[in-house]
């Protein structure tokens, strides 16, 4: 019998934790988790799977992951960042590092200048802790990347609220263009 593809597990799972848990019909807490067992059953009975799905599988995903997407607590899974979903999924603020970054594209880049950090068809502004992961994001823009640097310790004492998405993601609500200064990349 051939194993689990962990990486269709993996967007499978991020399908239902990120954006559509109503096609497993599953609902999720307010702050976006679930009991693992139920995630278990529904993966189960969408079917597809060459073999059944155990929580075994499902921390697997979390642990082996090549980002760091999942957190498990208490019996519960939950997407760390990256939702779509048309509520808002709650976090506690967290002060961030001083400096964060944010990849995007040189169109983005002259609306940013102006309007700031908006999130977009996501739920959250998501920055980066280092310049590699930034420009990794920017990258899927297409073209050139621009790398905007975040003086998140500003922001913060300002009022800006951060949340942690993960190790090397950080979120905002919204951060306006007076902490954001233009890198030049080469």
């Amino acid at each position: 019998m051939a194993d689990i593809n962990y990486t269709s597990l993996s967007k499978a799972m991020s399908k239902a934790l990120r954006h559509r848990p109503e096609r497993l019909g599953i609902t999720l807490a307010p702050d976006g988790s679930i009991e693992v067992v139920t995630l278990v059953e529904a993966l189960n009975r969408r079917g597809g799977w060459p073999r059944r799905i155990t929580e075994d599988d499902i921390m697997h995903v979390v642990e082996h992951g090549s980002k760091v997407r999942f957190a498990v607590e208490a019996g519960r899974i939950r997407a760390r960042y990256g939702h779509s979903l048309p509520r808002t999924i709650a976090y506690r603020s967290a002060e961030p590092p001083s400096i964060l970054y944010h990849g995007t594209s040189e169109d983005a880049a002259a609306h940013i200048a102006t309007d700031g950090l908006l999130p977009m068809g996501r739920q959250y502004v998501h920055l980066s802790t280092d310049v590699e992961t930034a420009v990794q994001v920017g990258s899927r823009h297409g073209g050139r990347v621009v790398l905007l640097r975040v003086d998140a310790t500003r922001a913060l004492s300002d009022g800006v609220d951060f949340y942690r998405g993960n190790d090397t993601t950080w979120l905002c609500d919204y951060l306006p263009p007076e902490y954001l200064t233009r890198i030049e990349t080469s």
